[in-house]
C-alpha cells in the first residue's frame, strides 16, 4: 500500500514531512505500482492531491496539471478559458522563479472564481487541488531545483463519468460537442476512433454511459445513445461513410474468426493500421448476433452491413462466409497456412436449455431463443419459409426474450405469453424493451417458472408452470425465489421458446490446440491483453465473456487489435498509461456517485420518436426514429461536460508509443515547463 508524505484528499489534510514516519496510508489501490519499475511520485485529481515523494516539485506538478486543463478547455465560458491559462502562466512563474509579488493571492482568487462560476465540470473541478495546496502547503510551492527537472514526469488523463462507464471509453462529451456545434462528421469521427459500428451502437447499446450521466441527478440523463445515432445516420443518409486503405501496409496477416461486433472491430482497427486481415464467419453475412439475433425492427440489416462488411472491404479486408471453426477448418491449419496472428471472436451462438422434465425429447414446437431469432432473420432477410401460428410461450426476462416475444407478434402468433420466474423490476432486459413488448401485446406472467413440457405424440401441447415466491435478499442484493409446492398449473400453447441465455460452442476448439477454456467453454485470456494461452492467438467478445452486450464486444475488439499490433510489430504487448489510469479509476471507484456541484438550467430530456404500437407489429420496419436536427441540438445542449483530470507524476517517462489510449491523455516532462 502506498503512503503519502503530505497532501489533501477529500478535504482531509495530512502532513508527515517532519515526523519521519511512513506517512498517510493512501486509500487508492494500485497507485504505488501504477507502472513497473517506475515509482509513483504524486497523484493529482479533482478530489485533492497526494505526494508520495517529498523531493518532487509540487508547484511543477500543479503547473503540469493546469497546463493540461487549459488545453482541454472548450473556451465557451470566460472563467475556464481565461482562468486556466492565467493560473498556468502564474504557476510557470512560480516554477522558474519569475512570479510577481502577490502571486499566491491571485492564484487563490482565480481558483475560487473558476471553480464557482465555470459552466462545465472541467472548470468546476480543475482548480480544487490547487486550492488545497494554496491553503495548506503554500510553503511547498517553490521554484524548481535542477534535480527536480530531471526526474519528474507527469501523465494527465481527462475523462468523465460517462466515458469511464462505457466499456469502449468513447469520449462522449466530445462527440456531443460536435453535434451541439453542427459538426456531425466531427462527432462521428470521435466514435470512429474506437469502432466502425456507430449507427448500430446508436440503436441497441445498453447505455452504461447514460446510467452514469450526472444529468440523471437533475431531470434525466442526456440521450447519449440517440445523439450517437443522429451523428452516424447523417453520414449514412448522405453516403459519407467512406474509407481508403492506409498508405503504410504491413506484410503480416491476421485471421479473425467471427464477423460479429468484436471481430469486425478488431479487423477494422488492424486494417486502419495497415495489416492484412481475413474474416471467417459461419453465417452468410456479417454482424454476428447483432445481425441475426437483433430483429430488424430494432436494428435494420442494411445499417449493420454498411458499418461492418462494407467498411472492412473498403479497407481491403476479405470475408469467408459459411466457414465454421472446428468443422471447416481448425486453429492449427490457420496458423500453418501463414497467418501471423489469430483473433477468436466466434461468440456464444448456442441457446441454453431450460432443464425441465421432458425437454430431452426435443418435441416439435420447442426451440431456443437463438434458433428462433435465426429463423426469423432468414425469413425476413432472405424469404426462407417460416411461420408462427397459435399461442406462444417465451421463457426468460432478458432482451433476447423481449425480441422473441415481439418477433412472434410480428410473425402472426395468436397470442404471446412471457413467463419469468422473478418480477418485472428484476428483469435484466432494458426497461424500454420491456415497455415496448407490453405495448405490443406480449402478456407477462411473473413469479412463474416452467417445470415440464407437456408432449403428445412428439408434439408440444403446452407447458406445466409452477408459482414462485420471493425469499431473502442474496449476497448480490437481489431477492431470491423458490417454487411454491402444489402450485402447478397447465398452460396450453403451440410453441415454447427458451430465451434464458446463450452458450459457447464447445466443439470450436480442441484441447490439443493449446487454448485454455473454462468449465463453460469460454476461452481463458489475460484480462488486460486478451492473449490466450497459445502464443499469437487472442480472443474476445462473447466466446470469452459469455453472452454480454454489444459494447463489451466492441471494447474487446479494439483492445485485441492493439495487443495484436504490439505483438506483430514489437514482439511484446505493452499497456498504455491511459489504460493503466482507467484501471486505477475503476478499481478505486473514483468517478462513482458524483453529484451536481453547481445549479444547472433545467432542460427536460427529449423522447425518442417511435411508431405507434398498433402500426409497428404489422411489419419488421424500424420502430425508433431519428431525432430532428433542432431536437438533436437541444438534447446536446443538456450535456454538462463533466470532465475530470487525473495526473500522475512518475520518475521516468510513461510514453510507449502505443496510442491505444484516450484522446485526451497527455504526458509532459517537467523540463518543458522549467525551460
Amino acid at each position: 500500500m502506498a503512503h503519502s508524505v503530505y497532501g489533501v484528499w477529500d478535504g482531509k489534510v495530512h502532513d508527515f514531512r517532519s515526523q519521519g514516519s511512513a506517512g498517510f496510508e493512501v486509500a487508492l489501490a494500485g497507485l504505488d505500482d501504477f507502472a513497473p519499475d517506475n515509482p509513483t511520485k504524486a497523484f493529482i485529481a479533482n478530489r485533492g492531491f497526494l505526494v508520495l515523494d517529498p523531493d518532487i516539485s509540487l508547484a511543477g506538478a500543479l503547473c503540469q496539471y493546469m497546463s493540461h486543463a487549459a488545453g482541454e478547455s472548450c473556451g465557451r465560458c470566460t472563467p475556464c478559458r481565461v482562468g486556466t491559462q492565467r493560473m498556468r502562466d502564474l504557476l510557470k512563474g512560480v516554477v522558474n522563479g519569475s512570479a510577481p509579488a502577490g502571486v499566491f493571492k491571485e492564484l487563490e482568487e482565480l481558483a475560487e472564481q473558476v471553480s464557482s462560476t465555470s459552466l462545465c465540470g472541467l472548470g468546476q473541478s480543475c482548480a480544487r487541488a490547487l486550492l488545497d495546496a494554496l491553503r495548506n502547503f503554500r510553503d511547498e510551492l517553490r521554484p524548481l531545483s535542477p534535480a527536480q527537472a530531471v526526474f519528474q514526469h507527469s501523465f494527465a488523463y481527462t475523462t468523465a463519468p460517462c466515458i469511464e462507464a462505457c466499456p469502449s471509453k468513447i469520449d462522449v462529451p466530445k462527440y456531443i460537442d460536435g453535434v451541439k456545434g453542427g459538426k456531425f462528421d466531427f462527432a462521428l469521427g470521435v466514435i470512429l476512433e474506437k469502432y466502425s459500428m456507430a449507427a448500430t451502437c446508436g440503436r441497441v447499446c445498453v447505455r452504461f454511459c447514460e446510467d452514469a450521466c450526472r444529468r440523471a441527478g437533475a431531470e434525466g440523463a442526456v440521450g447519449i445513445r440517440m445523439l450517437k445515432r443522429y451523428a452516424a445516420d447523417q453520414a449514412l443518409a448522405n453516403d459519407r461513410l467512406k474509407f481508403t486503405r492506409p498508405a503504410v501496409q504491413h506484410k503480416q496477416r491476421v485471421a479473425v474468426i467471427g464477423a460479429g461486433p468484436a471481430g469486425i472491430t478488431c479487423a477494422y482497427k488492424l486494417l486502419l493500421d495497415g495489416f492484412q486481415v481475413d474474416v471467417f464467419d459461419a453465417q452468410r453475412s456479417s454482424g454476428g448476433m447483432a445481425s441475426i439475433g437483433i430483429p430488424s425492427y430494432r436494428l435494420p440489416k442494411d445499417v449493420v452491413k454498411a458499418e461492418s462488411e462494407d467498411i472492412i472491404r473498403q479497407l481491403g479486408g476479405n470475408f469467408f462466409y459459411g466457414k465454421v471453426l472446428g468443422r471447416d477448418f481448425a486453429l492449427d491449419t490457420l496458423l500453418a497456412s501463414g497467418y501471423d496472428a489469430v483473433f477468436l471472436a466466434y461468440g456464444a451462438s448456442q441457446g441454453a436449455t431450460l432443464g425441465v422434465r421432458n425437454e430431452e425429447q426435443k418435441p416439435e414446437g420447442y426451440t431456443s431463443g437463438v434458433d428462433f431469432l435465426l429463423k426469423v432473420h432468414k425469413h425476413v432477410e432472405y424469404g426462407e419459409p417460416f411461420a408462427v401460428e397459435g399461442d406462444v410461450v417465451v421463457v426468460g426476462g432478458g432482451n433476447v426474450a423481449m425480441d422473441c416475444g415481439r418477433s412472434a407478434r410480428r410473425m402472426g402468433a395468436k397470442s404471446v405469453h412471457l413467463v419469468y420466474r422473478r418480477t418485472v423490476d428484476d428483469m435484466p432486459a432494458a426497461h424500454d424493451e420491456v415497455h415496448a413488448a407490453q405495448e405490443e401485446g406480449v402478456i407477462f406472467h411473473c413469479l412463474v417458472n416452467p417445470s415440464a413440457l407437456v408432449i403428445e405424440n412428439g408434439r408440444l401441447q403446452g407447458v406445466e408452470l409452477v408459482q414462485m415466491r420471493q425469499t431473502e435478499v442474496d449476497a448480490k442484493g437481489r431477492r431470491g425465489v423458490e417454487p411454491i409446492p402444489g402450485s402447478e398449473s397447465f398452460m396450453r400453447c403451440d410453441l415454447v421458446i427458451a430465451a434464458i441465455g446463450q452458450q459457447v460452442d464447445k466443439n470450436a476448439l480442441q484441447p490439443e490446440e493449446g487454448v485454455a477454456r473454462d468449465r463453460w467453454n469460454c476461452i481463458t485470456v489475460d484480462p488486460d491483453t486478451l492473449a490466450t494461452t497459445r502464443r499469437g492467438v487472442f480472443a474476445g467478445g462473447d466466446c470469452v465473456l459469455g453472452p454480454q452486450t454489444l459494447v463489451n464486444a466492441l471494447d474487446h475488439g479494439e483492445r485485441a487489435a492493439a495487443s495484436i499490433r504490439d505483438y506483430l510489430l514489437h514482439g511484446e504487448i505493452r499497456l498504455t498509461p491511459a489504460f493503466r489510469m482507467q484501471k486505477l479509476l475503476a478499481r478505486n471507484h473514483l468517478l462513482d456517485g458524483e453529484c451536481l456541484n453547481n445549479p444547472v438550467l433545467q432542460r427536460p430530456r427529449l423522447p425518442v420518436p417511435e411508431r405507434d404500437a398498433g402500426e409497428r407489429i404489422a411489419s419488421f420496419a424500424e420502430v425508433d426514429g431519428v431525432l430532428a436536427k433542432e431536437d438533436a441540438y437541444d438534447e446536446a445542449r443538456r450535456c454538462l461536460r463533466c470532465y475530470r483530470i487525473y495526473s500522475i507524476v512518475t520518475a521516468k517517462s510513461l510514453k510507449n508509443g502505443n496510442g491505444n489510449g484516450h484522446a485526451a491523455a497527455h504526458e509532459q516532462p517537467l523540463t518543458a515547463i522549467a525551460g
